[in-house]
């Protein structure tokens, strides 16, 4: 990578760990940078997942105030994180990088149309009470296999699932959802730096700048306006997965 590429990767990463701490979907500007810069769908993902991984710890330091009394759901929640998480690793590395190719466009927009309705979701985040676990294992596990296997926008489907299983504040919400994302990010760390296509040079690169950009974002989450940001994002996935289908058929 030379350095304009170098400077691509750190930018994005920055953006992309401030985003998931605010609103979620920060992979799908990685991701498409990491695409412009050369790599392979496959070796983009990997990457993606390994420099997305500082940006979580700063989003749980960020939000570690709300998190304090949250220990026991977080654990349970983790354990099925970790599950779900590993089977999602193993299914990407296991099926051949030709199946990953083929579907990447359709997680990219499905990422995207999660992240154009997140407001939606976060409605019903004050809606009902108790902690419905039933609800609460099956959707975290889905996401988290899905995570595992993509990632992008996986804090938004956390959020939504969380959400719909638990009656607590938006903001509670997000600082679980930190922690379950650090779950995944962690799992596919793992997985990915001994089994992975990584290219270390940019993921290097953009982890020290997500992990900036995660706690500037977690700290600025309650103050933000993210409509707009959002906006922005779910319309460059669309753009995004409309390229990936098309430079697939040509």
């Amino acid at each position: 990578m030379d350095p304009s590429q170098l400077a691509l990767a750190a930018t994005a990463g920055l953006f992309s760990g401030f985003l998931n701490a605010v609103a979620g979907g920060g992979s799908l500007v990685l991701f498409p940078a990491l695409l412009a810069c050369g790599l392979q769908p496959l070796e983009a993902n990997v990457t993606n997942s390994m420099a997305n991984w500082p940006g979580y710890i700063g989003g749980v330091l960020g939000f570690r105030h709300e998190l304090a009394d949250q220990g026991i759901r977080w654990l349970r929640l983790s354990l099925i994180t970790l599950v779900g998480s590993s089977l999602g690793c193993a299914l990407l590395l296991r099926l051949p990088a030709s199946a990953f190719d083929l579907i990447v466009p359709v997680l990219v927009l499905f990422s995207s149309l999660m992240l154009a309705f997140q407001p939606r979701l976060k409605k019903w985040a004050g809606g009902g009470g108790g902690e419905r676990w039933g609800l609460l294992t099956l959707g975290v596990l889905g996401a988290a296999v899905y995570g595992g296997y993509f990632g992008g926008a996986l804090g938004v489907i956390l959020l939504g699932t969380l959400a719909l299983g638990l009656s607590d504040s938006l903001r509670r919400l997000n600082a679980l959802k930190a922690a379950l994302s650090l779950v995944n990010g962690t799992v596919s760390l793992i997985a990915f730096a001994f089994f992975g296509p990584v290219f270390w040079p940019a993921a290097l690169v953009a982890a020290p700048a997500t992990l900036l950009g995660g706690y500037l974002g977690a700290r600025m989450a309650s103050r933000i306006n993210d409509n707009a940001l959002r906006r922005a994002i779910v319309i460059y996935g669309l753009i995004v997965s409309a390229y990936l289908y098309l430079a697939k058929s040509a």
